[in-house]
């Protein structure tokens, strides 16, 4: 049966206040990648087509996951992140909310800043929330369409607009989404003649030992 695994990358730079900085693994976002690839060999997993976002983390995750696939991966910049750290940067500007330092000033940071995002109340944003909603559904429809299993690394932030055009999530419930994923998770979309449906959720097989329960990372 036909599905679509999309893949949170691996544990970026957490110390960047800015995309560019970010925007690379750290050594355990490598190994958390490499555990998710040796996952999939041991449980014969494969993939028909893999494709990735072009950011640079999105590639370096697919790379040391290291799944086989028949054809050339595809870069496509539509499954790229939002851009956070610039709506982050506005919010604080335009709004007086700080900068999150750490996941628990995430929690009611994300809600407010996707609300603002989405009414369009914050000037100068380089990629409006339609745009992005547009490029996401647009990408995930696509790939849904195509032949055989596909495996897609991408961002949390593109995950969750990926549920919520799924499970038709309102905006707080969306943001809640974003939230829990983590690093290098599953998630698996099937398509039906109906529409998509989500048939997994943010699961970590690769990181569900003990000893590994320090590689599970939200940020």
């Amino acid at each position: 049966m036909s599905h679509v695994t999309l893949v949170r990358h691996g544990q970026a730079n957490t110390a960047a206040r800015d995309e560019a900085n970010y925007d690379r693994l750290s050594d355990l976002g490598r190994n958390q990648a490499k555990w998710l690839g040796e996952y999939f060999q041991g449980t014969g997993e494969v993939f028909a087509r893999i494709y990735t976002g072009t950011m640079t983390r999105h590639i370096q995750t697919e790379e040391e996951i290291g799944a086989k696939c028949p054809i050339e991966v595809v870069r496509d910049a539509r499954l790229n992140e939002m851009p956070y750290f610039d709506l982050a940067k506005l919010m604080e500007e335009q709004h007086g909310a700080k900068v999150p330092q750490d996941r628990e000033e995430f929690i009611p940071h994300l809600p407010l800043m996707f609300d603002k995002w989405q009414k369009n109340e914050l000037e100068g944003v380089s990629e409006t929330c339609a745009e992005f909603e547009a490029r996401t559904r647009d990408a995930l429809h696509e790939i849904a369409a195509g032949e055989g299993r596909a495996m897609v690394v991408t961002s949390g932030g593109w995950i969750g607009m990926a549920m919520r055009l799924t499970m038709r999530l309102d905006l707080t419930a969306w943001a809640h989404a974003c939230l829990a994923i983590e690093n290098t998770s599953l998630h698996r979309i099937q398509p039906l003649s109906t529409g998509l449906v989500l048939t997994q959720f943010n699961a970590l097989p690769h990181l569900d030992t003990p000893e590994r329960a320090f590689a599970r990372t939200h940020i």
